[in-house]
């Protein structure tokens, strides 16, 4: 029901519980405080014209009289100033409480969301992560959190507003009903009036959250692809298409804004055209005078103004509302893709893995066609074959990136599915033809944000060693607390990759993924890395994509793969006699 026909209340319930209900109490409080502390203004007004009759002026509200008489307080001018004073510090205390409370849960409910979005990010499968909308994705985890925080005061004030008109309505029916009725009309024609400026803020948010994930993911291309794009005379255009992309998101925000200074401007003017009608009505169709009505039109005029502002702060809710639905549709889509892991604890690689008719599709293609192989510990295996023949993906199912659709992959005869596959994950060290760096020290970059305490370092200084990248360390300026840029723009791409390979050593892992990681380095530079990683051949299992067959002539097997299928294996030299296929690869790389 509270779903249905309260989403965003069963939104933010979701992440606050109880709290909620705290924050209304609260509410509630101040409201009765004020309420009380303004009733109290008729005894005055009443002592400032004697010639008003002092009973039942304050109709069923009277028994604030009545519990004075009874704790011995007199209707005097300082009494009835006193107990005004104590109502009004009671609200101020009330409204003090409420404000470092909602600060409080204001703060909980960014953080539940951060968390929340960070761990199921953690757990978003691989296949649909290559999957999605990049710009979405960023624009979720940064600018749309911060919305939600938007989204969380402008809706909770809303609240508060609707309480303060519930509890006007209640003390100016208790002392006039003709009051309260004329209330309920005026909300109902002011919210019917600001219906349709209320759907098309709405309508203009949605696509508001659209154009910024749309933007998001231009400026994650833009970035990522500008050397390309300036190098072709392509900024140009691309960036035309990025204008584009503003001015819709600018177009929306002007709209939203006009909306919003449609409510705002026309607030004050209806307040005031009610009024005069209800003091005109009171005074002429009632024969009420006006000092005998003050302190009801003062209850009236506290409820249109709490409504008006209600109907302001629920446009502006409504302005970020497109981003509270896109991170609910987010969430879900995070739930429906968790990885899927099993409970059985991976330590440490001993024996093999052993491929069993192992098939991989990708939409309606099939990839990987009835895989049979197995990977002996410490063994060096090298996959080769033409662009498109499956070589990385059939790595990446070994390694658990990707689920296999049909057969087995059993790892020290442990099937797969019941692997928990971040602990086997975590003996992988993998290492791609773009190599990761952080934007970060040299330190942090290898270790991976370790405690510099003596064992760390020692390790540290072993992966340099292994990785061939001590000597380098040593001539920079900080040495190891040297920053090394975004990407690491101040290293060569030896360097680069260098670092990346130490990254990985440092992890003490049992399994070394290559993934073309030489292939975008020249020859010198490639041969330099490459007796490297010979260095490390029978010492951990490394399994190698290869393009250039140079890379692999020393590997223990090469896996020859042809349209998603395993081709042929053997050594360099057995596929040198034995496969036509393989010696044509070999001869177009002039080896």
């Amino acid at each position: 029901m509270i779903k249905k026909y309260l989403a965003s209340f069963s939104f933010f319930y979701a992440r606050l519980g109880y709290r909620i209900f705290i924050r209304i109490m609260l509410s509630l409080g101040i409201g009765f405080m004020d309420g009380f502390g303004l009733a109290m203004f008729l005894p005055l007004l009443q002592m400032a014209d004697p010639a008003q009759k002092a009973e039942h002026s304050l109709g069923n509200l009277e028994f604030l009289i009545d519990i004075l008489h009874k704790i011995g307080v007199s209707i005097t001018l300082p009494n009835i100033l006193m107990v005004i004073c104590c109502f009004f510090l009671l609200k101020g205390t009330a409204m003090l409480i409420n404000s470092f409370y909602e600060v409080s849960i204001r703060q909980l409910f960014i953080l539940r969301i951060r968390l929340s979005l960070t761990k199921l990010f953690t757990r978003l499968a691989y296949k649909s992560f290559v999957n999605s909308d990049s710009g979405k994705i960023q624009n979720t985890l940064s600018g749309e959190v911060n919305k939600m925080s938007q989204a969380y005061v402008h809706y909770f004030n809303a609240i508060q507003q609707f309480v303060l008109v519930a509890i006007y309505m209640f003390f100016a029916f208790f002392v006039n009903s003709q009051f309260a009725i004329l209330i309920t009309v005026g909300g109902i024609v002011t919210n019917f009036l600001f219906r349709t400026i209320y759907k098309r803020t709405k309508q203009a948010s949605k696509r508001l959250t659209t154009g910024n994930n749309q933007y998001q993911g231009l400026i994650i291309q833009y970035v990522a692809n500008f050397k390309y794009l300036k190098a072709s005379g392509s900024l140009a255009k691309f960036n035309t298409k990025l204008i584009n992309t503003i001015h819709k998101l600018e177009y929306n925000n002007k709209i939203i804004g006009r909306l919003g200074g449609i409510v705002t401007a026309t607030r004050e003017p209806l307040l005031i055209l009610v009024v005069c009608a209800v003091i005109y009505l009171e005074v002429t169709l009632w024969n009420g005078t006006l000092s005998a009505i003050l302190v009801s039109l003062l209850f009236f005029y506290r409820a249109l103004s709490a409504l008006v502002l209600m109907q302001s702060y629920y446009n502006n809710f409504l302005a970020v509302s497109g981003s509270m639905d896109n991170m609910t549709h987010f969430q879900e889509y995070l739930e429906e893709n968790v990885e899927t892991d099993g409970k059985v604890e991976f330590t440490r690689f001993m024996e093999c893995i052993q491929l069993e008719n192992v098939e991989f599709n990708y939409g309606n293609r099939n990839i990987i066609k009835n895989i049979n192989l197995n990977i002996s510990k410490n063994q060096t295996v090298a996959f080769v074959g033409e662009s498109g023949s499956g070589k990385t993906t059939l790595v990446n199912l070994i390694v658990g990136l990707m689920p296999i659709d049909s057969g087995n992959i059993y790892v020290d005869e442990i099937n797969f599915s019941d692997l928990n596959k971040e602990s086997f994950q975590q003996r992988i060290g993998y290492i791609t033809q773009e190599p990761v760096i952080f934007n970060d020290t040299v330190f942090n970059n290898v270790t991976f944000w370790a405690k510099p305490d003596e064992a760390n370092v020692k390790r540290f200084q072993a992966a340099l060693e292994k990785a061939a990248i001590a000597d380098f360390v040593d001539t920079l300026p900080d040495k190891e607390h040297t920053m090394l840029g975004n990407s690491g723009i101040n290293l060569s791409g030896g360097q680069r990759q260098r670092f990346s390979i130490a990254r990985e050593l440092y992890k003490d892992i049992d399994i070394l993924v290559l993934d073309e990681a030489t292939s975008a380095l020249d020859s010198e530079t490639e041969k330099s890395i490459q007796e490297n990683i010979d260095k490390l051949k029978g010492n951990y299992t490394i399994l190698i994509v290869a393009h250039r067959l140079s890379t692999i002539s020393n590997a223990d097997v090469i896996v020859l793969l042809e349209n998603g299928a395993i081709k042929q294996t053997g050594s360099f030299a057995e596929l040198i006699d034995t496969s036509e296929k393989f010696q044509r690869m070999v001869n177009l790389q002039a080896f």
